[in-house]
């Protein structure tokens, strides 16, 4: 027979799970509903769950368990909105609906019957935590079941309008869903304006080929520059490879900013061997090349 202590984890574990699934279905619909008081309520219901589970895991650590994550998802998985919960539900609410303003209905209901599920789950931590007389946990369990309660009521609050803009989209009226404005949009513009200035034009348009192609004509503050975002986006090998092999240091600082006046008038014996190798790697300027190459047959 499992310990009142083991049965209370089991409870934590499950209440853990639910919040972290509903950490990625949260996410999913802000992604595709517009701005206005809808995602509002979710942005603001999205910082609450992640609070949540933190507090949750903080209270295990507390209690000198862990969060069991596949002992806890299998039990949520059990019910059928935790099976909603466990399942990749992006790819499936982008589907949902004819149209955005029923996709947002059906997730407005759907978050509904989660919350019920959340305000069930800490009904039942509550009161085995009383029983066992661990008030720590017992408090957690109401502060976040006052937070599931109140998106509850504001959910259902905003049901009526969500139906209004369904049925008035389905009459041939002015379509409500304004797809450019949604979750996903924002992040794509906010990503775009924080994008840096990149020293070869058109350069995600460019196949790796074309890529690799123009990298030896970059200084290395550019070469820098390119490589961070290709890393932090497509990451194709051919590309870095290139990059990292053409990353070196410059012959003197500001090299890569100079002319080739600026260069031969600087050029002696000591550094016609780093001017020639850095130089036949990247920008391959042949007044330069065979001037190193003179100071070097002296």
């Amino acid at each position: 027979m499992a310990s009142d202590q083991d049965r209370l984890n089991r409870y934590l574990n499950e209440a853990h799970a639910t919040e972290q699934a509903l950490v990625t279905t949260l996410s999913a619909h802000i992604a595709m509903t517009p701005r206005g008081p809808y995602r509002q309520l979710l942005e603001r219901h999205l910082r609450e769950t992640r609070g949540h589970a933190a507090a949750i895991s903080a209270r295990l650590s507390a209690l000198g368990a862990s969060a069991g994550v596949v002992s806890a998802t299998l039990g949520l998985a059990e019910t059928v909105v935790g099976q909603l919960l466990t399942l990749a539900k992006a790819p499936l609410d982008m589907l949902r609906g004819n149209g955005g303003e029923e996709k947002l209905l059906k997730n407005a209901k759907d978050e509904c019957a989660t919350e019920a599920l959340e305000i069930a789950t800490y009904d039942a931590l509550e009161a085995l935590a009383e029983a066992v007389d661990d008030t720590e946990t017992a408090k957690l369990a109401r502060s976040h079941r006052a937070d599931e309660e109140r998106m509850l009521a504001a959910l259902r609050e905003l049901i009526p309008t969500l139906t209004n803009a369904t049925v008035a989209a389905r009459a041939g009226g002015e379509p409500s869903y304004d797809v450019t404005t949604t979750g996903a949009a924002d992040a794509l513009r906010g990503a775009a304006e924080q994008a840096p200035e990149l020293p070869i034009e058109g350069y995600d348009r460019l196949n790796a080929g074309q890529v690799v192609a123009r990298l030896s004509d970059l200084g290395q503050d550019e070469l820098a520059t390119v490589l961070a975002y290709e890393r932090a986006n497509r990451n194709r090998r051919t590309i870095v490879e290139r990059g990292q092999a053409l990353t070196a240091s410059e012959p003197w600082a500001g090299y890569d900013e100079a002319d080739v006046a600026e260069i031969l008038s600087r050029l002696d014996e000591a550094i016609a061997g780093s001017v020639r190798d850095y130089e036949s790697r990247h920008r391959r300027r042949v007044s330069v090349l065979e001037a190193a190459q003179r100071e070097l047959s002296r």
